[in-house]
């Protein structure tokens, strides 16, 4: 895949100031700036969320024409240099990506990830929704995006918080849950998106709902795949304990985008 190379070269490095957690990096979010690299331009934008506000990360590929969109929800320690780094090769690979902060209405992403563990762990669902919202609302007003070709994708917390969204959300394209638990039944039931799974062999807490969510995804007549990738635990695209299968499995999710989002 084109620039794939370039993306695991990239989440392997870390920022200055970072906090190190498990083999991950982590640092709260910079001062608003752009930056522009030779195939990508990204920046730090912010827009209203009801009386709130929402701060985001977002990039924009280097295309003629306007882009299919993809917001990424990030992992339960809050906006990350991973998730930074997965917006950017989203954009890389052809989309415009945008990365909101759901912690902004708690003061942003705190510096340590047991701090924001537990912000998140205390957010209102709803409320998570609401904000996903407005981070839609904002990318469809760009010019360079398409608002009709709409695409999320989560990790971990952020995997499952794709999965509920998919349940209330009726305009999107497309959703990606990386190794996030499901909903119950009747939300699957409200589902219009195309779904991708991507879940980890050696990861029995969240595997142990998969049953459940296929047999609602087959009650329901839902079009959802998913695969149980080998030899891998949870939040493996990120911890990259086996570099081909994390490979294997982002081309995955790019092939699903394009297929879902493109055409």
């Amino acid at each position: 895949m084109g620039g794939n190379g370039r993306f695991w070269a990239v989440w392997g490095g870390m920022a200055a100031g970072a906090v190190v957690v498990g083999g991950a990096a982590y640092r709260p979010l910079p001062p608003v700036t752009a930056h522009y690299r030779a195939d990508i331009h990204t920046e730090y934008v912010k827009f209203p969320s009801g009386r709130d506000t929402i701060t985001a990360y977002l990039a924009y590929p280097e295309r003629k024409d306007p882009a299919p969109v993809v917001v990424v929800i990030h992992e339960i320690f809050g906006m990350s240099d991973f998730i930074r780094q997965t917006t950017e090769q989203l954009a890389k690979d052809g989309f415009v990506a945008i990365a909101p902060d759901l912690l902004s209405r708690r003061g942003g992403t705190p510096p340590s990830p047991d701090d924001a563990r537990k912000l998140i762990a205390g957010l209102d669902p709803d409320t998570v929704t609401k904000d996903l919202d407005a981070t839609l609302a904002y990318v469809k007003r760009i010019k360079a995006a398409r608002g009709d070709r709409v695409g999320v994708i989560g990790f971990c917390w952020g995997g499952g918080q794709s999965f509920r969204y998919a349940t209330n959300n009726p305009s999107l394209g497309a959703f990606v849950v990386c190794y996030g638990a499901g909903p119950d039944a009747l939300s699957i039931a409200r589902i219009r998106a195309k779904g991708l799974g991507v879940y980890a062999e050696n990861d029995a807490r969240i595997n142990a709902g998969l049953a459940d969510v296929d047999a609602a995804i087959r009650t329901y007549h839902k079009s959802y795949r998913y695969t149980v990738y080998p030899g891998v635990g949870h939040g493996f695209l990120r911890a990259r304990e086996k570099p081909a299968v994390a490979d294997s499995a982002w081309k995955a999710v790019v092939g699903f985008f394009r297929e879902s989002l493109e055409h």
